[in-house]
């Protein structure tokens, strides 16, 4: 009965080991229609850095069935303190739905002081208005 405890424990600490190797995406994003109260898919989305007076483009996407886009960092990239910025194209969103919208684009500009954590960017979206706020 030992032996089999032992190798449960090696097994689990085994497991925990190969987890904790594989390092998570440190950014994602999700965008909610809150006049629908659903995901919203096809939403072209970029990444930037800030480098000095300028804007650098780090990776893009476009969210998923679910309003997700799961792992927005460059893969295998090591994310650094700075100023960022995620532009969410919206208006070509509506344009596909054949509504109006005010907010053709929405740049949401972030701080990274604490690299090592995760960062969710979610986007609650309507045609006139939207809300956003770091999740987890």
């Amino acid at each position: 009965m030992r032996l089999i405890r032992q190798l449960t424990l090696a097994a689990l600490l085994g497991g925990a080991s190969i987890a904790a190797s594989a390092a998570p995406n440190p950014l994602s994003v999700h965008v909610l229609d809150l006049q629908s109260g659903r995901p919203t898919a096809g939403i072209r989305v970029a990444l930037e850095q800030r480098d000095g007076a300028a804007w650098r483009e780090l990776a893009n996407g476009v969210t998923d069935a679910q309003g997700r886009i799961q792992a927005l960092y460059p893969k295998n990239g090591k994310l650094a303190a700075g100023d960022y910025r995620i532009v969410f194209q919206t208006g070509e969103h509506y344009k596909r739905q054949g509504q109006a919208t005010f907010f053709p684009r929405i740049p949401v500009e972030f701080s990274v002081d604490a690299p090592t954590q995760h960062y969710h960017i979610p986007l609650l979206l309507s045609p006139f208005g939207y809300s956003t706020y770091r999740g987890n």
